[in-house]
C-alpha cells in the first residue's frame, strides 16, 4: 500500500508538478492514471520511488516514509518496486535472458556481476519470468531482433524476475502498435490478477485505461481532479481531466 498526504513537486525551475495530492491505493490494485501531456501523470508515478522527490507534504509505501529513504534504503525499497518505461531500457545488443537477469545485479557479489556470472538459480528465476510473459522462445535470441511488443515483455519480465510487490508502469504501450498495445495491457492485467502485484500505469489512451484500469486516477495540472471506478468515468469526467480538449483512444 502507498498513501500521498498533501504532496506537492516544485520542480528547481517553479514549474509545479504536483499540488496538495492526497490518495491511498490498496494492495493489488490495477490502477490507471490518465490526463494531458504535462499535467503530472509521470511525476506522480515517479515520486513513489523517490526518482522524484517530492517537495512538501508526505508520501509512504507500506507505512515508510520515501522522501526519509536514502542509500541502502532506497535501494531496498526499489527491489520492491518493478519499474517499466516506454522506451525498453533494454541493452538491445545482447539476449533477452541477459537482459532479464541484469534484475539480479544488485543482489550479487561484486565480481560475479562485473563478469556477468549469474547462478543457475537466477537463470532459472529469468526463464520463469521470461514464461509469464509468454517469450520464453526468445530467450537466447538478442534483442534487437525483436518487435517492440517483445521488447516491452522483455522488460516486463525483467521486472518480474525481481519479484516486485508493485508494478509502475510509465506509458508502457505508447511506442505500440494499437494490436500490440492491447497485448501487452493483457500481460499487465494477468499479472495483476494471477499474482496479486499492484499495478499503477500512466497511460494516455483512455480506452485502454477504462478498458484494463479498475480505478482511474485523472490528473490536471498537477491536482488531482478525478479518483474513482473506471466504471463511472464519462464524458463530464473527461472534461474535467482534459479541460475540453481531445484525448487519444486506441
Amino acid at each position: 500500500m502507498f498513501v500521498f498526504e498533501g504532496v506537492n513537486k516544485v520542480y528547481p525551475n517553479g514549474t509545479v508538478g504536483l499540488k496538495d495530492v492526497s490518495l491511498t491505493v490498496q494492495d493489488g490494485e490495477f490502477v490507471a492514471v490518465i490526463g494531458r501531456s504535462g499535467a503530472g501523470k509521470s511525476t506522480l508515478i515517479r515520486s513513489i520511488n523517490k526518482m522524484h522527490t517530492i517537495t512538501g507534504g508526505s508520501l509512504t509505501v507500506d507505512g515508510i516514509e520515501v522522501s526519509t529513504l536514502q542509500g541502502a534504503q532506497l535501494r531496498a525499497l526499489r527491489r520492491r518496486i518493478g519499474m517499466i518505461f516506454q522506451s525498453f531500457n533494454l541493452v538491445t545488443r545482447t539476449t533477452v535472458i541477459r537482459n532479464v537477469l541484469t534484475s539480479f545485479v544488485p543482489d550479487l557479489p561484486f565480481w560475479r556481476s562485473a563478469l556477468g556470472i549469474f547462478p543457475r538459480s537466477c537463470k532459472i528465476k529469468a526463464l520463469e519470468a521470461l514464461d509469464k510473459v509468454g517469450i520464453l522462445e526468445k530467450a537466447y535470441v538478442r534483442v534487437d531482433q525483436l518487435s517492440g511488443g517483445q521488447q516491452q515483455r522483455v522488460a516486463l519480465a525483467r521486472t518480474l524476475a525481481q519479484n516486485p510487490t508493485l508494478i509502475l508502469a510509465d506509458e508502457p504501450v505508447a511506442a505500440l502498435d494499437p494490436v500490440t498495445a492491447r497485448q501487452v495491457m493483457d500481460d499487465f492485467a494477468r499479472i495483476n490478477e494471477e499474482m496479486g502485484i499492484t499495478v499503477v500505469i500512466n497511460i494516455h489512451h483512455v480506452e485502454l485505461a477504462l478498458a484494463y484500469a479498475r480505478r482511474v486516477i485523472g490528473i490536471r495540472d498537477g491536482a488531482i481532479v478525478y479518483d474513482g471506478p473506471a466504471s463511472q468515468v464519462d464524458e463530464a469526467v473527461l472534461d474535467r481531466i482534459y479541460a475540453g480538449e481531445a484525448h487519444e483512444a486506441v
